[in-house]
C-alpha cells in the first residue's frame, strides 16, 4: 500500500512540474534580430544601457524593477533625467553592475526576487547580450534607441516590443500617440511659413558623455526640424545621410553667423569660468555675432543625459518655437507645456527640480552683460 501510495505521490509531482510548462512561454523577436524565449507573463524586469529605464517609466512599469545599474546610484548635484527625477526609490535599488550597459552577472544572479527578463539599449556597448544571457539564464531582450528626428519608428517599435513583453500594449500605444501628436503640432504651426521667413539657429552646449563648450552641437537637433527652422550646422548637401553629435570650429560658428543661438543648460556642468555661457561672454569671436549682439541669445532644457531626454526635447521644440515665431505659438506657455510633457510621460511635473542645480535656467533668454 505504501508503495503504491509513494508511486502516486511522485506521478503527481512530476506532473505538477511539468504542467507549468505547456503554455507559459512564448517567443519574440527582439530589435537585434534575435529569437527570445520570455515567460508568458512578466512581472520583474531589469534594464541595462542608457535609456532603457527611461522606456520602463515611459512605458508605467518602473514599478517591475528588481536591480538598477550605477548611474542610478550617483551623487551628483545635477541630474536631467525626468524619469530618474519621477523615480527617487531607484536610489535605494540593488545594483546590477556599472552604467552604459556594463552588467555584472554575479550582482544580477544574486537579486532577490529575480528578473525574469533583462531588456538592453545598445548591444554593443557593455556586456554582450547573448553572453549575458547564457551566464545568467534570463532572456535578454534588445533594444533600439534612436533619434527622434530621423529614427522615430525605431523608438516606436522598442517601445511596443517592450510593452509586448510587460503587457503594457495599451499604455505603449498612447505613448507613441501623444509623442506623434506633439510632433505633428509642431511642424503644423510652422509649415506654412515661407523659406526665405525661416530663421537661422544654432543651439551650442550639447552634452556628449559628458558637458561641453559653445562648439558640440546636434546637426539634426530635432527641435529646429519639428519646427521648420534652420539649423546652421545642418549644410543642405547633408540632408538624406545621417547626422551626428559634431564639434565644429568657432571659425566655422562665426561664418554661419546664425540670427538666433540657443545654449543646452547642460553646459554650466562646467563651472563658471568654462561652458558655453563663459565663452559667449568673454570670446571676442563670438561676441562678434549678431544674434549675440542683439541679446538672441537663448536657453534650452538638457538633450542627452544619459542617451536622449524625449520628453525635453519635444518641450524644447515648443520653447525654440515660440522663440523664433512667436505668433504661431501665441497660445504656449513653454514651462506649463513642459510640465504637461513630463507628467503624461514620467507621471509628474519634474521641471523645476530638475533645473534648481543649474546656474542657468531653461526657458530664458541670457543674460550678456
Amino acid at each position: 500500500m505504501n508503495k503504491l501510495f509513494s508511486a502516486i505521490l511522485s506521478l503527481l509531482i512530476s506532473m505538477c512540474i511539468a504542467l507549468p510548462a505547456f503554455g507559459e512561454n512564448r517567443t519574440i523577436t527582439d530589435m537585434a534580430g534575435r529569437k527570445v524565449e520570455i515567460p508568458e507573463k512578466v512581472e520583474r524586469v531589469i534594464c541595462s544601457g542608457p535609456g532603457c529605464l527611461r522606456y520602463l517609466t515611459y512605458l508605467q512599469g518602473q514599478n517591475m524593477i528588481v536591480g538598477v545599474d550605477s548611474i542610478e546610484h550617483r551623487k551628483t548635484r545635477f541630474d536631467a533625467r525626468p524619469y530618474a527625477i519621477a523615480n527617487p526609490q531607484f536610489k535605494e535599488m540593488p545594483l546590477i553592475g556599472e552604467f552604459r550597459g556594463h552588467d555584472n552577472p554575479e550582482l544580477i544572479l544574486g537579486l532577490e526576487p529575480q528578473p525574469q527578463v533583462i531588456f538592453k539599449t545598445y548591444k554593443d556597448m557593455g556586456y554582450d547580450p547573448d553572453e549575458l544571457q547564457a551566464k545568467t539564464g534570463i532572456p535578454v531582450v534588445c533594444l533600439s534607441y534612436a533619434s527622434l528626428a530621423a529614427k522615430r519608428d525605431t523608438i516606436y517599435k522598442s517601445l511596443q516590443l517592450m510593452a509586448e513583453v510587460i503587457g503594457k500594449q495599451e499604455r505603449a500605444k498612447a505613448l507613441c500617440d501623444f509623442i506623434e501628436g506633439h510632433i505633428t503640432d509642431l511642424k503644423n504651426r510652422t509649415a506654412a511659413i515661407p523659406k526665405d521667413k525661416r530663421k537661422t539657429c544654432y543651439v551650442g552646449g550639447i552634452a556628449q558623455k559628458g558637458p561641453h563648450g559653445f562648439q558640440s552641437t546636434e546637426p539634426a537637433y530635432p527641435p529646429f526640424r519639428f519646427i521648420n527652422a534652420i539649423n546652421v550646422a545642418c549644410p543642405p548637401e547633408e540632408k538624406g545621410k545621417p547626422l551626428q553629435h559634431a564639434n565644429v570650429s568657432k571659425e566655422q560658428i562665426v561664418a554661419w553667423n546664425p540670427e538666433i543661438i540657443f545654449v543646452d543648460i547642460s553646459t554650466s556642468q562646467m563651472g563658471e569660468n568654462a561652458g558655453s555661457i563663459y565663452e559667449i561672454k568673454t570670446d571676442p569671436a563670438y561676441q562678434s555675432l549678431d544674434a549675440v549682439a542683439s541679446g538672441k541669445v537663448y536657453t534650452v532644457l538638457p538633450y542627452n543625459w544619459y542617451s536622449r531626454n524625449y520628453g525635453s526635447i519635444i518641450a524644447d521644440a515648443y520653447y525654440a518655437g515660440k522663440v523664433l515665431y512667436p505668433e504661431k505659438f501665441k497660445d504656449i506657455d513653454p514651462t506649463a507645456k513642459a510640465e504637461a510633457i513630463y507628467s503624461f510621460m514620467v507621471g509628474t511635473p519634474v521641471l523645476d527640480t530638475m533645473t534648481q542645480a543649474f546656474s542657468v535656467k531653461g526657458f530664458k533668454k541670457l543674460e550678456l552683460n
